[in-house]
């Protein structure tokens, strides 16, 4: 039987201007971005919230986020490297041996560094504005996956976070890796961002006025770390030290968010049932 892979040789490099390089991954990042802020304006208005809220919002969290995933990174999974290069944990370059340095973009963000960094930078968004946290959370929770959808699709187009090998008939060959027919993990995970981004916008406009603050946040990390998690099972590992772990970095970082998830979702149901029964 003939297996006709996908073979996947895109250059990840859109083009390169007096050495400043534009990469299919940033376009992704910046869309994703720019999606999410849209649906989270209509979010805004649907609450009756102001739109410099969602502006001073929006300057925290991308600050947080991108903080937050470039330390994760460094600090998670390559700290003995970063610990000695310390300058390019912040700077897009990477210095050479043989002198000098080249630019690189920050190679290497981590999803897990970056919700901790954007919460972190929410509650001084809170502080500053006065507004609910947990209220703020749950509006974020709606939109976040759509972020996530494009963060994957930008891994794909560079050939990054690949899967294990595989004889499935979808299995892709990253040529700019090897030969050899993978799992497109990538795609997995921007597939069910997807899912969670249509299952949460559902959710929000059918039945925003049954589920009480920190509902939506708490279901969303529960979702969103649970497919990590088990898509972590088709995916190379990141690192050579993941190599001797039963579970790796990505999934047990995901444990404690899914258990934070939980019990969140636990408080908003109780808060429901508590509003209900007052109103009787």
């Amino acid at each position: 039987m003939i297996l006709n892979y996908i073979n996947w040789n895109l250059d990840p490099e859109i083009a390169n201007i007096f050495g400043f390089s534009i990469r299919y991954y940033s376009l992704m990042f910046v869309t994703g971005i720019i999606l999410t802020i849209y649906t989270l304006k209509w979010l805004f208005k649907k609450e009756g919230l102001s739109s410099e809220n969602l502006d001073k919002l929006t300057m925290y969290g991308i600050v947080g986020l991108v903080v937050g995933m470039r330390l994760g990174h460094c600090l998670f999974y390559e700290l003995d490297y970063y610990l000695a290069n310390p300058l390019e944990m912040i700077l897009p370059i990477r210095f050479l041996e043989e002198g000098g340095f080249e630019f690189t973009g920050f190679q290497g963000l981590a999803s897990h560094g970056g919700v901790l960094g954007f919460l972190i930078a929410l509650f001084f968004y809170s502080r500053k504005t006065k507004q609910s946290m947990i209220g703020t959370l749950d509006l974020i929770a709606i939109a976040a996956p759509l972020l996530g959808v494009f963060i994957r699709f930008g891994n794909f187009m560079n050939s990054e976070i690949i899967g294990i090998q595989t004889t499935s008939p979808l299995g892709v060959i990253f040529e700019r890796i090897d030969n050899i027919p993978r799992h497109a993990a990538q795609l997995y995970e921007a597939i069910s961002y997807l899912i969670i981004f249509t299952i949460m916008v559902f959710l929000y406009k059918k039945m925003r006025h049954k589920f009480k603050r920190g509902f939506f946040f708490g279901l969303v990390l529960v979702l969103i770390f649970v497919a990590r998690f088990l898509i972590e099972f088709v995916k190379e590992n990141q690192v050579g030290f993941e190599d001797e772990m039963s579970f790796n970095m990505g999934q047990i970082l995901s444990i404690p968010y899914v258990i934070i998830g939980v019990g969140f979702m636990i408080y908003g149901l109780i808060r429901a049932r508590s509003t209900t029964h007052n109103n009787v």
